[in-house]
Formats: structure tokens, sequence, C-alpha cells
């Protein structure tokens, strides 16, 4: 194909965004603006029409799923795609760490840690705590490791506790002992070695001349680093993200790595793709409004060619039974993949289960418990990550009685007694602990070692799902879970033989088996049903929607303190990031839109007063049509009845004074400053205040 026609197929800006070269390049790509067919052409045409070695082409995005699905394009595009290095920043961590091991003081064969695992080896070195209080430590260990922290940094920003820097540098030193990582190691290791071997960070520099980011809005400081580490005078750096759709701030997101990126990387030209693909022109209108309405943004506005389709709707119903009987009578219209019901809790998804299930409505999900996050495949999973690294206490100490095998706790000191004489090799320490063993846990250790043993021994020899077969056998969980699968009706062997099955394209030996691991660490949601599985309502929350779209979406829960939560409505960086959020949420939409808004809601049993989210307020009043049947709320009333000074009362806030009035287009809205000290809004036609004399 001829350059001219391998570019048809993109408009104005995709098409200079692919031909831009030189100075580092910031894509800012709007909701379902094409941004994926904007890179992976980008990358093709660099190999096709540019003379570009692909395997110096590094292209980094957030998921393992995000990853494929660009490798598979870029490969339909150009028979050298596959030499491209395509890969989510933890796994290109993982890729550099392997390959210069020895450099990091790790084992090529190093496992990677989940969170729980992780919580335990931060237990195995604070055994005076209870493991469920050392949650709040491990969470700040993995924050500040967002952040490129270490435990001799200052950690004031992530917590005061006297105590966490002691905690964080034990783990980090037992972390360091074992030879394994967790997540934010495999960014933050990287960083060190690119820092201090400089003859590594030449190589790299070498071999990685064109460096493209997809999904930049959701980079964290550390993996900002690591980036700046990875660039050299003369790499080609385009980075593609959307700074309104950046809402994962909780999981360490820094939405000022976009917004400051043509500070950081001088002669940046930015280039707005604001075409949208997905959504009809009232949709687009909606989010554009509400998103506007942020001091925190590069700015751009979305538009479309698609017809204007059908005005946003909203209802607003008297509580969260009637919302859902309300989501319940829209979606029977099916079919139902049609639809997505969103909130912004996964604890609101109670009520539309309930209500669907009286109405035989079909649904899913997302979010639930995730395959490998399983008891039973943890379980399989730690014997493959012991075998692979006899020094990993977390998985030994999981494993070693389970099932029961007489070995109890004293039985377990007394092995780790011996670590420091079998040189910190676990199976050694087990065997030379054997003597001091009783004889039912002496007994135990040796079946365990030859389960092992015997395992090891097949690798090279028996295809890995046959492996992993047998040493789920062998080491009695198959018997284990078969018991209570009979007991419970549960299917815990099945999603065993699951497991099994996807070892099934692995290669023999230790090699293929720590591919496997890496792959499922590094894709926590491999497993995980798929969204366009069978004619069913999606539940889901309105984060989870990232990536997605409906052809038909209900927004529900829009109230103030539910959407946006209380934190927000007194702290502008979350309130806008809130706002990104309800931004998100919306353009979901392709074809229609729908609000919900309750008067009360159960808040911890209690019913409560609830005042329409300001979101609402923010959207054009002229482009939100009012469903017939269901009341949009009393027509505005006179601010005159609540003048700033008169005295009122709260049922749940006690006394207070009106300190501001206003009417935000649609209703009359009371600003309130209580005895109590709080301050909260309200519309009075929603929730009655009862007029007081003040004494104060």
């Amino acid at each position: 194909m001829d350059e001219k026609n391998f570019l048809r197929q993109l408009n104005d800006q995709q098409k200079e965004a692919v031909l831009h070269r030189g100075p580092p390049l910031l894509i800012l790509a709007g909701a379902g603006s094409g941004k994926t067919r904007v890179i992976t052409t980008k990358i093709a045409y660099l190999i096709e029409y540019c003379g570009i070695d692909p395997r110096s082409i590094l292209a980094v995005t957030f998921t393992n799923k995000a990853a494929r699905e660009m490798a598979d394009r870029v490969a339909s595009f150009s028979s050298r795609g596959r030499d491209v290095m395509i890969r989510t920043f933890h796994s290109f961590g993982a890729w550099l760490l392997r390959r210069n091991a020895a450099l990091a003081g790790l084992s090529s064969s190093f496992t990677i840690y989940d969170d729980e695992d992780s919580l335990t080896l931060l237990h195995s070195v604070c055994s005076d705590y209870k493991r469920q209080d050392l949650k709040p430590y491990m969470r700040w260990i993995s924050r500040a490791k967002d952040y490129a922290l270490g435990p001799r940094d200052d950690l004031s920003e992530i917590s005061v506790d006297p105590n966490f820097p002691p905690m964080f540098q034990k783990y980090q030193q037992k972390a360091r002992s074992i030879g394994n990582v967790d997540f934010g190691d495999l960014i933050t290791m990287p960083i060190e070695l690119l820092h201090s071997h400089e003859e590594l960070k030449r190589r790299i520099h070498q071999r990685f001349r064109v460096i493209l980011v997809d999904e930049y809005q959701d980079s964290n400081v550390a993996q900002y680093r690591l980036l700046r580490a990875l660039y050299a005078e003369g790499c080609e750096l385009c980075v593609v993200g959307d700074d309104d759709q950046s809402i994962y701030r909780f999981r360490g997101a820094e939405v000022q790595n976009i917004l400051s990126f043509q500070e950081q990387f001088t002669g940046t030209r930015v280039i707005r793709l604001e075409e949208n693909y997905r959504s009809t022109g009232n949709i687009l209108r909606a989010a554009s409004e509400v998103v506007s309405k942020n001091q925190g943004r590069l700015g751009k506005t979305l538009w479309t060619r698609n017809e204007d389709g059908a005005k946003p709707r909203l209802a607003v119903l008297s509580d969260h039974v009637q919302e859902a009987e309300f989501c319940a009578d829209i979606v029977k219209a099916g079919p139902y993949r049609d639809y997505a019901v969103l909130y912004r809790t996964n604890a609101q998804s109670l009520a539309f289960e309930t209500c669907f299930l009286k109405h035989s409505i079909p649904y899913r999900i997302v979010g639930a418990l995730k395959f490998y996050d399983r008891e039973e495949i943890k379980d399989v999973l730690s014997l493959l990550a012991f075998m692979l690294n006899p020094r990993d206490e977390v998985a030994f100490r999981r494993m070693i009685n389970k099932p029961r095998r007489g070995i109890g706790e004293g039985g377990l000191d007394t092995i780790l007694g011996y670590l420091p004489q079998a040189g910190g090799d676990l199976l050694a320490a087990a065997s030379l602990a054997a003597g001091s063993l009783s004889t039912r846990a002496a007994r135990g250790v040796k079946e365990f070692t030859g389960v092992l043993a015997r395992a090891e021994a097949a690798l090279d020899e028996e295809p890995l799902p046959q492996v992993i077969l047998r040493l789920a056998t062998d080491s009695g969980l198959i018997r284990h879970y078969a018991e209570q699968d009979e007991i419970a009706s549960t299917q815990r062997v099945a999603n065993i033989e699951e497991l099994v099955n996807a070892a099934e394209k692995y290669p023999l030996g230790k090699d293929g088996l720590a591919a496997f691991l890496e792959d499922i660490e590094l894709d926590r949601s491999k497993m995980t049903e798929a969204l366009d599985g069978g004619d069913v309502v999606t539940l889901i929350t309105m984060h989870n929607t990232k990536g997605l779209e409906f052809n038909r979406v209900i927004i529900t829960g829009l109230e103030q303190d539910l959407f946006p939560g209380y934190r927000a409505l007194h702290n502008a960086e979350d309130l806008e990031e809130e706002r990104r959020i309800f931004y998100v949420s919306i353009t979901r939409a392709r074809k229609e839109l729908y609000l919900t808004s309750c008067r009360q809601r159960l808040i911890w049993g209690r019913r409560q007063d609830m005042i329409p989210s300001v979101f609402l307020s923010e959207l054009p009043q002229d482009a939100v049509e009012i469903l017939d049947g269901h009341d949009a709320g009393p027509p505005p009333g006179t601010q005159q009845d609540y003048p700033p000074g008169t005295g009122v009362y709260h049922d749940d806030y006690g006394p207070g004074q009106v300190v501001k009035t206003w009417n935000n287009g649609k209703y009359d809205v009371v600003l309130v400053c209580f005895q109590n000290g709080r301050t909260a809004q309200f519309i009075p036609q929603y929730t009655p205040l009862e007029k007081v004399s003040l004494d104060y």
C-alpha cells in the first residue's frame, strides 16, 4: 500500500500526529477520538515508510490487554510489527530486571509479589503486629514507591507515623534477602539501575530510539521518572493521553505529568484530537460542558459528525429502591447487552442486583473477585513460585502446612531458625531441621520437599500443564478442594483445572514457568469473564468503565456526598477528579444517556435526605430532558424563604445559621453553618429546614 492510501483512514489531526518527527509530541486525545488508531498507525508508519528498525521502538501502555490489542493492530499494518516491544510499564520493568538480574541483586527467576504476598512479607518482619493492623503500612509502602521514595527519603507526605520508615526499611531488606520483588519494585528498581549503571543506561538508550506512551494521564511519579531515565537526546518521544480522563489519583496517578509535559520536555509539540467517533452530539455537549468547569486542564472541545441524537434524560426519584426499579424499566426494552448501569461505589450494586433478580433481568457485575485472587489458585501459584525460588518465605509460609501436614507454628519457627545455616534456602533449612521436629512434622516436611523435587525434575521433561497438575495433585490440594466442593457446592477444582489449561502455550523448563507466573502477576484480569459474552446488563463502577463503551448508559446516584463525595466537596483537587469521573462516565455512552438522582438514600441503615449533585447544575439545562412520569424536582422557590442570617434546625446536624443563598438555575440552594462546626448545602424543597430562633 502506498503512503497516501496508508494514511487515508485518518482525519487531518490524526495524520498530523502520525507524520510528526523529531521533537517530543503530546497528543491530547479526547474520549472516542481514535487514539489507538493513531498510535498503532504511527508505529507502522515509522517501520514501513521511515525505515525505523522495529526493535528500536518501545511502546508502553497500562494493561496487558491494551498491549496485546496494540501489538495485534501493529502486526496487521506491518509484517515486522511483532518485533516492536509493546509492554506495560510493569512488564517492561520486569523485562529489564530479568535481563540485568545480577546487577539488581536478583535471581533471574525472581517472582513478583501481589498485595497479599507483600502483606505476608511485611508481617514476617513485624510479627508483633496483627496482620490486619499492617494493611495501612503496606498501602503506605506501595504509595511511597509510586512516588519513587525509599525508606530513607522524607515520607511525611505519605504518613507521619514514626513507625513507618523503620518498617519500610525492614520490608525492603527482607524482600532483597529473599530475592523477589513487588509491583512497585518493577518501576523503582529499573530507575535505580539506569541511574547507577552508566553502561546499562547507554545500551538501553542505543536500543530504544523511539518511545511511545499510551494513557499517559494515568502515569505516576515513578513511571515519569522511569520514562525520563529512558529518554535520551535524539530519541523520538510521543505520549498520548487525555488530562480530562485522569481518574486514578487513589492509585497514585499524577495528572500533573501530562499537564506539565511541555515544561518537562523542551520543544514539545501539542496536537489535539477532538473529533469523537463514538457518541452523539448531545452526549458530547453534556460531557464538554461539565469538564470545562475544571481549572487543571489543558483544554479541548469534543465534536462529532454523528447525529445530535436524544438529549440526556434525567429522573429524580424518591429513593434507591425506586431508582433500581426505574433502571429495570429502562433495560427491559433490550437488548440487555446494550445497557450499563454505573454507580460510584460497589455498595450501590446491591439494590440493582435485588431488583434485577426479582424481574429476571440477567446481569453481570464487573469488578468481582478475580480469578487469580481466589484462594485455591493462589495456593497453586505459591507452590510454583516456591519451586522457582526456594528462598521465597511468603510462599513457604503459605504452603508448608496446606493441606495440613502436622507442621504448626512451632515447627515453622524451628525450620526458620536453620535459615542462616542453610544460606537462606528454605528447603535446605527444612531438611536440616528434620531431626528437631516431631515425627509427624518431620514426615510432613519430607512429603512437602518430595512433592516439590518431583515436580521440579519434571519441568524439563513434561509440558507445563502436566507439571502443574502433578504438583496440585501430589501436594494434596486437588483432594483438599474436592472435599470443599462436595460440601459447599463450589467449583474450586474446576478453577484449578482452568489454571492448568492457561499454561498450555508456555515452553518446558524454568524459563517457561517464570514467564507463566510473570504474565499472571502482570495481568490480574486475564481470566475474568469477557464483557461481551452474553446478553446481560452490565453493573459497573464509574472507575471500571474506563476504556469501555455501551450503546445506552445509566449514571445513578447523582447526589451530594455520594457523587461528588463528602471529601471532594471540601477539596478542590478531589472535586476536579470527581468531575473527570463524571466526564468519563458520560462519554461511555454511544447513543443514549440516562441520569438519576434520589431524594433519600439509606446511609448506615438510616434514611437520609439527599441533595442533587452539583454536577447536574453544571449540565447545559437546555440539553437535558426531564423524563415524563418521573419527578425532576419541584420548581424553584423563592430565595427570600431562607435569607442569610435565618436560624434553622436539621435533624442530623442540629442548629445552624444560613450564611448564603443562591439559585443554581433549577433550584434554590442555601449554605448553612452549624453549631457543631460543619457546613452543608441544602435545597429546601428536598430537605425541609425548620426555622428556629438562635441564641448565638
